[in-house]
């Protein structure tokens, strides 16, 4: 989803006049290999539905990202979001229930459900939205690239997942990837 989303936000900042210079090109190849070189273990054909719905997903977050860029408090904007979300998604999930036949989740399993959406991603947006502010929509997008391996990062703290060879080679160059493209200035658009 995050190479999706990327994709979307350098498409966007294409579409927009930004023109990258050859070492921004370069450092999103970089990273864009990190990630491939992470994921290649678990690459595989997914269902066509399921694909379908992670690239419409991840091209919703690139938009998404890029529109809350210029608001003027994403973070209570995307907080509302998460809201409205959250009551629409009440009744819905409840008759997914009913209709699989599924037991009902324990309050425990509702209250980390809360936890986990609202307030670790609610803190990843206000997070993600205070950096965006400061950066193009092509640099925000190679700097979307580095949550996977964020994310492989906290398996490893938090769930004791092994730390690798593989990604450490894949992180460094993901990071060295978004560093290259950091240190690149932009020319002036026309």
């Amino acid at each position: 989803s995050s190479c999706r989303t990327g994709v979307t936000m350098i498409g966007a900042a294409l579409y927009g006049g930004e023109r990258l210079r050859p070492a921004r090109w370069a450092g999103l190849l970089l990273a864009i290999a990190g990630l491939v070189w992470l994921l290649l273990p678990g690459l595989s054909a997914p269902p066509l539905k399921g694909a379908l719905f992670m690239a419409a997903s991840g091209v919703a977050w690139g938009v998404y990202s890029l529109r809350g860029r210029g608001a003027t408090s994403p973070t209570a904007l995307t907080a509302g979001n998460f809201l409205r979300a959250a009551l629409i998604m009440v009744p819905v999930g409840l008759a997914g229930v009913l209709i699989e036949g599924e037991a009902l989740p324990s309050g425990t399993g509702l209250a980390y459900a809360l936890l986990s959406g609202a307030v670790t991603s609610g803190l990843g947006y206000a997070i993600w939205y205070a950096a965006l502010r400061d950066l193009t929509s092509s640099l925000a997008a190679i700097a979307q690239l580095t949550v996977p391996a964020i994310a492989a990062a906290g398996g490893m703290v938090f769930l004791s997942e092994p730390l690798t060879t593989r990604f450490l080679i894949a992180t460094a160059l993901i990071l060295t990837g978004v560093a290259l493209s950091s240190l690149t200035r932009m020319p002036a658009q026309n």
